[in-house]
């Protein structure tokens, strides 16, 4: 089991759900911690809870600023979890502006965030790169086109980071979710709490800290094992379209 004692992470999306439940999780296994996201006032607070952290209030849509802030450090584990769904219309009637916020978070901001902490941990020769999927990953579902488009190409940018870095030292791991009961699905509704609660009605849905638990386990695992990929279902959940509800 590898520790993670002054360990440097970098978290993205840290101010709520799966991000602020992963940072919780590496503070506690000894992580130092950069917190990185859009809402600063959450992520100080959650610094303060953390008895202390450093916090970065980025977009990372913004290559330049992501370059610009991160590029400098030598990080030892990130986790670019920072992404969102928008919207549940068909196709045909979607709103191109939104594909375009979903695409430039949760593809190019990935990308972005990668390009400046990769290259100093394949210099390093060593480092843990997480990328936050979802089972929309391979499985599309009613109104999830183009989020689920973006988290297929999460998969594809995962599987060409392993072959572009064979034998670097460098370990990727990519998480796939189900249901996981966060702000997602009222970012999703844009803002609508009475359908974002609907989506988890008579079910168990997956809860952000059983997902950190899977990002902590699959880290500290010995240097020359790499857990490539996680899915985790909720026990109530078969597929992205079938829910059994109580």
């Amino acid at each position: 089991m590898r520790s993670l004692e002054n360990c440097l992470a970098l978290v993205t999306g840290a101010s709520a759900g799966i991000g602020a439940a992963t940072a919780r999780a590496l503070h506690g296994a000894g992580c130092k911690l950069v917190l990185c996201a859009r809402r600063q006032d959450r992520l100080e607070a959650l610094a303060a809870e953390l008895g202390g952290a450093e916090v970065v209030s980025l977009d990372v849509r913004d290559a330049e600023a992501v370059q610009a802030k991160l590029s400098h450090q030598p990080f030892d584990l990130l986790v670019n979890n920072a992404g969102l769904g928008l919207g549940v219309e068909k196709l045909h009637a979607g709103d191109p502006e939104e594909w375009s916020t979903m695409i430039d978070t949760n593809i190019k901001g990935v990308l972005h965030v990668y390009r400046a902490v990769a290259p100093g941990m394949l210099e390093r020769g060593q480092g843990d790169i997480v990328t936050l999927g979802s089972v929309a990953g391979f499985q599309v579902y009613p109104g999830g086109n183009v989020y689920c488009a973006t988290k297929h190409a999460v998969r594809a940018i995962y599987e060409a980071m392993r072959v572009d870095s064979v034998g670097s030292g460098v370990r990727f791991t990519n998480i796939q979710p189900g249901m996981v009961e966060t702000e997602f699905s009222e970012v999703r509704f844009r803002g609508d709490e009475d359908k974002a609660k609907q989506v988890y009605d008579g079910m168990d849905p997956i809860r952000p800290e059983d997902v950190a638990d899977a990002i902590l386990w699959a880290v500290t695992r010995p240097a020359n094992i790499n857990i490539g990929e996680i899915v985790i279902w909720a026990a109530a959940q078969a597929s992205t379209s079938l829910v059994h509800r109580g």
